[in-house]
């Protein structure tokens, strides 16, 4: 190979291994790290040192040297690369599977002939499976010219929510309630223990990047991902977004050798979609700050900075209209938008990490696709293409646009030669194709892979989903849960057999032979915990009926259920048959509950749990300690003249944000929660250093707007609009009232 642009490095890095200390190298010699090889790569000694040859040249080149800083090793290694081998780097590829394998034939030319060594793996099999899999992935690695082992990445595989193209079904790995589950715990040191079970499993099977967490807010409530969010406001979203980077990384000062690299996403401002649709769609390619708090949207991300996340993933919306005072920032989606990345997220933030986009950002989007609306998915037979904002411009035009706008490597691409066509044609520099990779190379170092890719197959099968991180999800599971209403209406025959019409519904003290109707829970758990279970609901003491998401109107965004579902039928149906009748909506987005409150005698909202756990709260084995993670609105109406970007913010809310009750808590004076007003501006946060506050559209004065006033007090509980349901609270009868209360906690049944 001829002299390359990095020549002089090279040679200045190979005088340091000769006892010229190279910079950025550690003062003092690195211990001893462990290696393996597969054998192409041998194991060489050096000064009484081993080191894998990675490119098999029988002595050590500096990218091989591990007691160099991980800096100077991927600028040596970039350097050596041909302008294929450095494109290559620039990809973010799909393993895609065959049964419980990967397609070897459909990875060894990506490999081999693309030079591409970073993909996302979805594959389900079960922990030793994946283990060995990913062995033999980066043994083919091994194998090839320069050594560069893979990195693997997953979207997330730890909830219960999945979605096609979002998350991976949990199979072996310990269930933890969805994100927005986590915020409805509200502690962070939960969400840092659920991080680092994340990181122990995913580096036990061989996977090394989480493409993770969101950190967007949920303050629009007909938009389709705030499952995955931690929550409404930024300041309360901010220390869980820090504690899941903490946890999979393996500390507040970057990836460790043992650690998982995140990709924090989607900078910035996903949660404000315009009418709450998605902007993987053509329709939904907006996000929109009518509010003027796109400062908030950026709080939470403060939480990454700080703990040195190792990747962000722009978002794939346009900013609309968006002005921070330098007037209206281009019309581009995130993934090309040279403000928010070089100017506000490199500049203004100093973040120096790795920037993925998000998949299909430079792809074609035709007549077909930019018709497609859900609930057709997003990918149709032209793929999957996003391209919003630069539709007209070539392929390699699109490639060029987005890194050099800043992002770092193309996410769900497997095509370089857009890459190298972009330099031929002078849309895209070398140098910045040489940054970019040596970001990307700099992370593997930092991870370890160059030492050591391999992982154990048999510590895979006992590290994941071991006994205690189970019983850490599960224990979340529980606490998530979030008790709302607790109502017992006198008609009810349960309360007048127990001679106690004002008795909670909940928890229910399960005694031999009473019986349990089930809709969408298993007959065998209902079983073990001690309910005989019956086909029809006049014959139970009890009914528990899981909730859905109705997802109705024409586009999918309608909150409420208008009677038509199977499974609000069900509710309905067991309600009328006169069993103590137990609701459970699943809160993948703020739902509308007003008719499942009429309907039920104990409203007990979900954010993605097992049988087990739901049914251990049920009976009183475990307490719900949930507070609703965003206020759950009255009507569509409400929700029509909320603002997109303020979160909180609907007329008269059904439950106010932090709403929740527990078994063990006494009932106090009602307080009447507030109505929303305008929104009065107040500093931007300062939760984490930057230059300085991002200003807010319209000015540039660096202020945000508060969010929306709530009910006052944790266990904050506001109703309104009642007055067609003659039920009781805690004793309190509304029927009639038609103002707003705040009922702060619950009295327990004898």
């Amino acid at each position: 190979m001829g002299q390359t642009a990095g020549g002089a490095l090279i040679a200045a890095l190979a005088l340091g291994t000769a006892g010229v200390p190279a910079a950025g190298a550690a003062a003092e010699p690195a211990a001893q790290p462990e290696l393996e090889s597969a054998g192409s790569a041998p194991i060489i000694t050096v000064d009484g040192l081993r080191f894998r040859d990675l490119d098999k040249d029988g002595a050590l080149t500096p990218y091989e040297d591990w007691r160099l800083s991980s800096g100077d090793r991927a600028a040596d290694l970039v350097a050596r690369m041909s302008p294929e081998e450095r494109a290559g780097l620039l990809m973010h590829a799909s393993l895609t599977n065959v049964g419980d394998a990967y397609d070897r034939a459909a990875f060894d030319p990506l490999l081999a002939e693309r030079h591409i060594t970073t993909y996302i793996s979805r594959l389900g099999a079960d922990a030793p499976t994946l283990a060995r899999e990913h062995n033999a992935l980066q043994e083919a690695a091994e194998a090839e010219r320069w050594g560069v082992p893979l990195k693997i990445s997953t979207d997330p595989r730890h909830g219960f929510t999945v979605t096609e193209g979002q998350t991976v079904s949990n199979g072996d790995f310990s269930p933890f309630p969805d994100p927005i589950g986590m915020g409805a715990v509200d502690d962070p040191a939960t969400t840092l223990e659920m991080g680092r079970i994340i990181a122990a499993e995913y580096r036990a099977v061989g996977i090394t990047e989480a493409l993770s967490p969101q950190a967007d807010i949920s303050t629009e409530p007909r938009w389709t991902r705030q499952d995955g969010t931690f929550g409404s406001v930024g300041a309360d979203v901010a220390p869980h977004v820090a504690a899941y980077v903490e946890g999979l990384q393996g500390g507040t000062d970057g990836i460790t050798s043992d650690g998982v690299a995140t990709v924090v996403k989607h900078w910035v401002g996903y949660g404000a979609q315009v009418d709450g649709y998605d902007s993987h769609y053509y329709y939904g390619r907006y996000a929109a700050f009518p509010g003027g708090n796109f400062a908030e949207h950026i709080t939470p991300y403060e939480g990454a900075f700080r703990n040195q996340a190792a990747g962000i993933m722009p978002t794939y919306s346009i900013l609309k209209d968006l002005n921070l005072g330098d007037g209206v920032i281009e019309q581009v989606g995130a993934n090309h938008n040279e403000y928010l990345l070089q100017d506000l997220l490199r500049g203004r933030y100093g973040f120096d990490g790795v920037i993925t986009s998000d998949w299909g950002i430079a792809n074609d989007c035709p007549e077909a696709c930019r018709e497609n609306r859900p609930p057709a998915f997003f990918v149709g037979p032209w793929g999957a293409g996003m391209p919003w904002g630069v539709e007209d411009l070539t392929l390699p035009a699109r490639y060029a646009s987005a890194i050099s706008a800043g992002v770092d490597i193309i996410g769900g691409s497997d095509q370089p030669q857009y890459i190298l066509q972009a330099v031929e044609q002078g849309l895209l520099t070398d140098a910045r194709v040489i940054e970019a990779g040596q970001r990307v190379l700099q992370q593997k170092f930092e991870l370890g892979l160059f030492e050591d890719p391999y992982v154990d197959p048999a510590a895979a099968d006992a590290i994941v989903g071991s006994a205690a991180s189970r019983a850490a999800g599960l224990d979340a599971q529980q606490r998530s849960l979030t008790l709302l209403s607790d109502t017992t209406p006198a008609t009810d025959a349960w309360a007048r057999d127990a001679g106690d019409p004002g008795a909670p519904a909940l928890p229910v003290r399960v005694e031999p032979g009473m019986t349990a109707w089930l809709g969408g829970v298993q007959a065998s758990a209902a079983r073990s915990a001690g309910f005989t279970v019956v086909d029809d609901p006049a014959d139970a003491d009890v009914a528990i009926v899981r909730l859905a998401d109705p997802r109705g109107g024409d586009d999918l965004t309608d909150l409420g259920f208008t009677g038509s579902e199977a499974d609000y039928q069900a509710l309905v149906r067991a309600h009328d048959a006169g069993a103590r009748t137990i609701a459970v909506p699943q809160l993948t987005r703020p739902l509308i509950l007003g008719n499942v409150v009429e309907h039920s005698d104990a409203v007990l909202a979900s954010y993605g749990v097992s049988d087990e756990a739901l049914l251990n709260v049920i009976t009183g084995a475990a307490e719900p300690e949930g507070r609703l993670p965003f206020e759950l609105p009255s009507t569509m109406d409400a929700v029509g003249a909320q603002l997109y970007d303020v979160p909180n913010d609907s007329a008269s809310p059904l439950f106010a944000y932090r709403a929740g009750l527990s078994y063990d808590e006494s009932p106090t004076e009602p307080t009447p929660a507030p109505t929303p007003g305008p929104v009065e501006p107040t500093p931007a946060p300062t939760a984490a250093p930057a230059p300085g506050p991002v200003p807010t559209p319209g000015s540039s004065s660096g202020t945000t707007p508060a969010p929306a006033p709530a009910a006052s007090g944790r266990g904050g509980l506001a109703m309104t609009g009642f007055e067609a349901l003659p039920w009781v609270a805690g004793g309190l009868t509304l029927a009639g009232l038609g103002v707003a209360l705040t009922l702060i906690g619950r009295r327990r049944r004898a």
